[in-house]
C-alpha cells in the first residue's frame, strides 16, 4: 500500500477516535480535511454539497435556490466520518431544550452549520438571491409565526445556551425558553450570509473548503488583539454583517413571506404584524448594535451567592475599571474565560462578595462578558453600586492602553446598545472608578483616554 494512503487511512483511524465525540468547529474542520484527502481533485463547491448530500439536508426551500443534489458527489469517507458530518449538519431541538447540529467555535460563539454552509453554497453557485432566505428569513419568520401561536412557551427569537464542557463540548442546552431561530441558527446564519457574500464576488471558490474555514473561525489573535487581525474572522462578524447586509431588504421579504403564509384570523394578523416589526427591531439591536456578550453560562459562571439585589433602570451612571489582576490582556475565549471564572472565585472566596462584582467585563478577544449583567446590582463601585454599571478591562493599563478594539466596543457599541435597550439613561454620565474611591483604577494611561470620550464628567456627584 503506498505510504500516502496508509497515512491518510490513519489520520481517519484518529479522528474517528478523538474528534467524533466532541462538537467543536475545529472537530468539524478535521472532518472535511479528512474528506479532502481522500477526495481529490474536488473544487469547494463539490464538498459542500458532497456533505449536504452524507447528510441528507435537503428542503423545498433549499432546492428552489440550489436545485437538487442530483449532481452532488457521493463522497467517500471513513463511515465514523460520515456519522458525525450527518449528526453536526442537521439541526434539531428536543422538547427537554438540547439543540444539536451545533458546534462551538474558538472565539466562544455558538454556530449552527447548516445555515452557514448553506449560505456558503449559494455564494459559490452564485445564487445571490438565495443569501437572505437561506440564512435567515426563513427561520426568523418561521420563529415569529411559531411565537404567536405559542407565546407563553417560546420567544420570538436568539435563545442562546451553554455547553456541558467548554474543552470537551458534547451537549448543548438552552438556557431560555425555546424559538425556531435560536441564536446559533442566527449566528450560523450570519456567518453563511458573509461567507456567501464574500466568496460570490472574490477568489475565495478557488481553496480548499476546509482552508476557508480555518482562515475564519481559527485565527488566534496575538498581543495586539484584534487590531493586528485579518478582516475574514468570526470575531469581526458583527462588523463584516453590518458592512453587508441590507436590513430593509431583509424586512421586505420577511414581510413577503409572512403575508404568503398568513391563513390567520384577524386578531392574529394584528398579533403578527406586532411580533414581526418589534421582533426584527430588535433582531437588529442584538446582533448589529450590541457587542457580542457570552453570557454566564457560557463562560462557565458558578452561581450566585445569597440572592441579588435589582438595579432601578436606566441607570445614570457608567463606571470604567481596569483588572489589574489579571494583568495581561486576554486576546482568546478561552483565556477570557479562564480569567472571568478565576476573577469570580477570588471575588467570592477571598472577598466574601455574592459574586464578580463588575456589572461587564471587556475582553480583547472581541467578546463582552457578562457580569452581573443588566439587572444585578455589581460591587465595583462603593456608593454607586445601585447607580451604574461597571465595566472593567481585562489587563493592566498604568502605563498602556487596551487595544483599540476593545475600547471601542465599550466607548460606542456597549453604550449604544445599553442606552437602546432602556438600561443606560440617554444621558448618562461615565467616570473613571478613582473619582468615586481611592484607588489608581482604571490606572493612568487608561484614565487619561476615557477623558476624551464622550459623556466623560470632571465631577461625580
Amino acid at each position: 500500500m503506498d505510504w500516502h494512503l496508509r497515512l491518510l487511512l490513519s489520520l481517519l483511524v484518529v479522528f474517528a477516535a478523538e474528534a467524533t465525540t466532541t462538537k467543536h468547529m475545529k472537530d468539524f474542520i478535521r472532518a472535511v480535511e479528512s474528506i479532502e484527502a481522500v477526495n481529490p481533485g474536488l473544487q469547494m463547491l463539490d464538498v459542500v454539497k458532497g456533505l449536504r448530500k452524507a447528510a441528507g439536508f435537503e428542503t423545498e426551500l433549499i432546492k428552489r435556490y440550489l436545485g437538487d443534489l442530483s449532481d452532488a458527489h457521493d463522497l467517500v469517507a471513513n463511515p465514523s466520518v460520515t456519522s458525525y458530518v450527518r449528526e453536526v449538519i442537521n439541526h434539531s431541538l428536543s422538547e427537554s431544550g438540547k439543540e444539536k447540529g451545533v458546534v462551538l467555535t474558538l472565539d466562544g460563539s455558538n454556530v449552527a452549520l447548516a445555515p452557514m454552509l448553506l449560505g456558503l453554497e449559494a455564494g459559490l453557485q452564485s445564487t445571490v438571491q438565495g443569501l437572505y432566505p437561506l440564512t435567515l428569513t426563513h427561520n426568523l419568520v418561521a420563529s415569529f409565526l411559531h411565537h404567536v401561536h405559542n407565546e407563553q412557551t417560546t420567544v420570538p427569537f436568539g435563545t442562546k445556551g451553554f455547553w456541558d464542557s467548554i474543552s470537551s463540548p458534547k451537549v448543548y442546552t438552552l438556557s431560555d425558553l425555546p424559538s425556531l431561530a435560536t441564536d446559533t441558527l442566527i449566528i450560523g446564519g450570519i456567518d453563511g450570509f458573509i461567507l456567501g457574500s464574500e466568496i460570490s464576488t472574490s477568489n475565495h471558490r478557488e481553496r480548499s473548503l476546509s482552508d476557508l474555514l480555518k482562515s475564519y473561525y481559527s485565527q488566534q489573535p496575538d498581543a495586539a488583539g484584534l487590531d493586528a487581525s485579518p478582516r475574514l474572522i468570526s470575531q469581526k462578524r458583527r462588523m463584516n454583517f453590518k458592512k453587508l447586509v441590507s436590513f430593509s431588504l431583509l424586512k421586505s421579504q420577511m414581510v413577503q413571506a409572512l403575508t404568503v403564509r398568513r391563513n390567520l384570523n384577524e386578531s392574529e394578523r394584528k398579533r403578527l404584524d406586532d411580533v414581526m416589526n418589534e421582533g426584527f427591531d430588535q433582531f437588529v439591536h442584538v446582533y448589529a448594535v450590541c457587542p457580542n456578550i457570552i453570557t454566564r453560562s457560557q463562560w462557565g459562571a458558578a452561581a450566585f451567592i445569597g440572592s441579588p439585589s435589582y438595579l432601578s433602570l436606566p441607570v445614570p451612571y457608567l463606571f470604567i475599571h481596569h483588572t489589574y489582576q489579571p494583568s495581561k490582556p486576554c486576546t482568546t475565549f478561552d483565556q477570557c474565560a479562564s480569567d472571568m471564572r478565576s476573577m469570580q472565585h477570588y471575588h467570592q472566596q477571598t472577598n466574601g462578595w455574592s459574586d464578580i462584582g463588575y456589572s461587564f467585563v471587556a475582553g480583547s478577544d472581541g467578546n463582552l462578558y457578562e457580569g452581573r449583567g443588566w439587572n444585578w446590582v455589581g460591587a465595583h463601585t462603593y456608593g454607586y453600586n445601585s447607580k451604574g454599571y461597571g465595566v472593567s478591562f481585562i489587563g493592566d493599563y498604568t502605563s498602556t492602553l487596551p487595544i483599540k478594539s476593545a475600547m471601542d466596543m465599550v466607548r460606542y457599541d456597549f453604550t449604544s446598545c445599553a442606552v437602546n435597550g432602556g438600561r443606560l439613561s440617554s444621558s448618562y454620565s461615565l467616570y473613571g472608578h478613582r473619582q468615586a474611591t481611592s484607588t489608581d483604577c482604571p490606572g493612568n494611561a487608561f484614565y487619561r483616554e476615557i477623558q476624551t470620550w464622550e459623556r466623560y464628567q470632571s465631577y461625580l456627584p
